[in-house]
Order: C-alpha cells, then structure tokens, then sequence
C-alpha cells in the first residue's frame, strides 16, 4: 500500500485547491513546498502586486481631491511603510494556507520534493511513494542573457527593493510590465517601459492596446516601442546604463525585467518517468491534465493554458474531483474567461477581441464609446474610459465585452456571467443602468461603430 493516495509537488493555487478537495473526498493527501504557501499569486504575484496599485494610485486620488475642494498639504510615499505592511499581509496569508490544509488533513512537507519514478518521491532524505502525483510547481520569472544581465531585478525581486529608485526601466510588454509601470509612474518615479513589438500587450483588442498607449502617455510613462535592450553597464554613481538596439541610450536608477514566465521544471526529477515537454518548456497534458506518465497530472502555470490564478484553481478543483469525486466533471471551458490588467486606467475583459472574432469570420456589429468618467470631470484629469462590445451580427450573441477604467475588473466580473451565459446584445438592451456610473454605458450602446 502507497504512503499516499495524492502526492502535491506544489503549494500555490491549484495544489492547495487540489490537495484539499482531494482530503474532503477522502484522499490520504500530502503536499511538499519548499518556498512559500500560496505560490506565485500570495507571494510574488496577484496579491502583492495589487497593494502596491493601491498604494500608487493615491497620489492621482490626492490631487483629484484637492480639485474636489479638499485643502492637504504635500504628500510622499514611505515606500518601507508600505513594503512593510505588504510583508505583513503576505505573512497572514501564509498562515491562512497553512491552516487551511491543516485543517483539511492534508499532510505537509515543507522541504524540497523530486520525482523519483511514476510513483515514487523524494523529499529530503526520505523516498515516499504515492497512486498518483500531482505537479503544480508554478513558473519562474524568464530574463533573457543581455551583457550585463547581472544588474537587472525580475518581478521577484521587486516586491523587496530596500528603497525605490529615482528612475526606472521596465523590460517587457506584457500584464507583469504594463502594470508595473503604471505602479512605479503612480509612485513618482520616472519610469520608462520598453517592449520589443509594436505596442505592448499582444492578444488583447487592438483598441483596448491603443487607448492604453494614449492613456499611460499622458500620465507620464515613456514608452519604448520597437526597441530592445543590447546591453547594461553598471556605472561608479549606482545608476544602469542601457543600450538600445536603435542606437540610444538611457541611464535609470534600476532595470526591472518583465519578459515572461516559464515552467520551473528544475530539479523536478521528470527525467525519471515519461512526463514530456513541449517547445514551450511546458509540460504536456489532456483535458483531464494527465501527463504521459498515467500516474502523474500537472496544472496551473506549469501546463500550458491560460496562467491566471482563479484558472489554476478551477484546474485543482477539477482533478481532484476527477479522480476522488463520484461524478467526474466535464472538462474546463476557456473560451470566456475573464481578465484583468491592473494598469491605471485598469483594463478587464472576457470573451474574443475584434481581432479574433473577424477571424473566425461571419457578420460583426462593433459597439465602442470612449468617455470621461463622472469622478473625473471635476478634475484636471485628462483620462478617459472606453468601454467596447464585439456582437455576432448573425445571432446577436455578445462575443467580447472590454473595458478600461476605474475599477474595470470588478465591473467585469458581473458581465462575464452574463456572457458566459449566452447574453445577447438586446439582452443588454433591455437591462436598466444604475445610473450614474461607467459600467451603465455597457447596456446604453445603441449604434454600432462598424459592422
């Protein structure tokens, strides 16, 4: 008889969500994680990373209310308070992943784990053997080897910077780099963020991408678009040199680098069953997320698919019922998830870009509208919202819903059901707004733009 029924390599979203409903269906259950409970999203990822949102974005909140008649004298950041308070946070959070698999009965190695064999697992010193083994290790930030490479930060290393810069140079164009150029612009720094491609944020609508040039622009932000990073030198002042592919230069205070994620795979042990790779680093698996190993499953980030944290728990939920529940589930569906970029303005969308529906062709109706929020316009603000609804002509059905602006994500959210359901554009036509407020002007589009 196995040590285990499920063995979880992997403490972050999907393995705990994983490891737990496998428990409450009576699994004998254990997880090894030798970092941090909570993997990336806790940690290094969603959580921290929206604090420090938060926290850049009371310095547009402090002079729009000086616009709104409140008298306050000069303001400034104490970044130590606010990492501070941010470790804080995360620590309480460790402890509420570690009680929440306590509590579920799962076993807990916090130690190093490799796999050995199909069914078999080394942590530490000790080999344990298991039925089945899951892989839910994560990713891990990618910097690609540029001369003076050695000087750069990645987003792990940002959420500990023993005090901010004066200046700084983003390297990337996508969530992670858009983001944190908006957070360190908000901060007062002076940020430039630099993308090899035409504009940052590929795969998202192209309007939603040129709105979000125009809007991060006039906050501030120096974009740098078709340009790469040749090289970095350290100079005596503690400042980074940096040399463009396009012949220019540019001297900041840090580099942080925001080129991808790829799956932690080493030390993993796959060598020794018949897990595959892909060309992407990412390990292969089929709806039900069996590797080619029959005993061994991997999700979340390590796989390749959408590396968000709520599909990663959707995954965990999913196996683990598959394998322990009494009615397997049906297979996850991807086709309208809803996502966020925590930019400011803040862009939140679900279902297909313009792009992607004129690709699968068929009639269009294009609803768009670009408009200043009611908050702003007693402000010296120039920022705009734009709110846009891709519509099957054929059959009225809503196809994408995108929006950017003040709390897009959460507006998001409510349609995404609704479209998730099949929603029809005269379905929003008929629903009342709660006026006044920007999430009305998604069910008050009357004229499409194109067709």
């Amino acid at each position: 008889m196995a040590d285990f029924d499920f063995f979880v390599i992997g403490a972050g979203s999907g393995g705990v969500r994983a490891s737990r409903i496998a428990a409450q269906l009576g699994a004998r259950v254990a997880v090894a994680e030798e970092r941090y409970l909570g993997g990336t999203c806790v940690n290094v990822g969603c959580v921290p990373k929206k604090l420090f949102v938060y926290g850049s974005h009371f310095n547009e909140l402090f002079a729009q209310a000086r616009d709104y008649g409140w008298q306050m004298g000069e303001a400034h950041l104490d970044w130590q308070q606010l990492r501070e308070r941010k470790d804080t946070e995360i620590t309480r959070l460790n402890g509420v992943y570690r009680r929440l698999l306590e509590n579920a009965g799962v076993t807990l190695f916090e130690q190093h784990a490799r796999l050995l064999g199909p069914n078999r697992v080394q942590v530490g010193e000790r080999e344990i053997t298991a039925d089945k083994i899951l892989l839910a290790v994560g990713g891990w930030p990618f910097i690609p080897q540029v001369p003076g490479g050695e000087h750069v930060i990645s987003s792990n290393e940002v959420f500990a910077l023993d005090e901010l810069p004066e200046s700084i140079a983003i390297v990337g164009g996508g969530y992670i780099a858009v983001e944190f150029a908006s957070i360190f612009q908000g901060m007062g720094l002076d940020t430039h963020l630099i993308y090899r491609g035409e504009c940052f944020l590929r795969g998202f609508d192209a309007d939603v991408r040129q709105h979000m040039v125009e809007q991060m622009q006039k906050k501030g932000v120096h974009l740098h678009f078709n340009t790469d990073v040749a090289a970095i030198s350290l100079q005596p002042n503690g400042m980074r040199e940096l040399q463009l592919s396009n012949g220019a230069s540019l001297s900041c205070g840090q580099v942080m680098y925001a080129t991808g994620r790829k799956p932690k795979l080493d030390g993993l042990g796959l060598e020794n069953t018949r897990v595959q790779v892909n060309d992407k680093g990412a390990v292969v698996v089929d709806e039900q997320f069996q590797t080619r190993e029959p005993s061994i499953y991997a999700v979340g980030d390590i796989i390749d698919g959408l590396a968000l944290t709520p599909v990663a728990l959707a995954q965990g939920m999913s196996l683990a019922r598959q394998l322990f529940g009494e009615v397997s589930p049906a297979p996850l569906d991807y086709t309208k998830v809803p996502t966020a970029v925590f930019t400011q303005p803040a862009i939140a969308t679900v279902g297909l870009t313009e792009e992607q529906a004129r690709e699968r062709g068929g009639k269009l109706r294009i609803y768009r509208s670009v408009f200043t929020p009611l908050a702003l316009t007693l402000t010296q603000s120039s920022e705009k919202a734009l709110v846009k609804l891709i519509v099957d002509a054929d059959s009225d059905e809503i196809l994408g819903c995108h929006v950017v602006g003040p709390e897009a994500g959460e507006i998001i959210q409510g349609f995404a059901v609704a479209i998730g359901m099949g929603a029809t554009k005269a379905d929003f036509d008929r629903t009342l707004g709660v006026h006044p407020t920007l999430a009305e002007e998604l069910v008050t589009l009357r004229e499409p733009v194109s067709g």
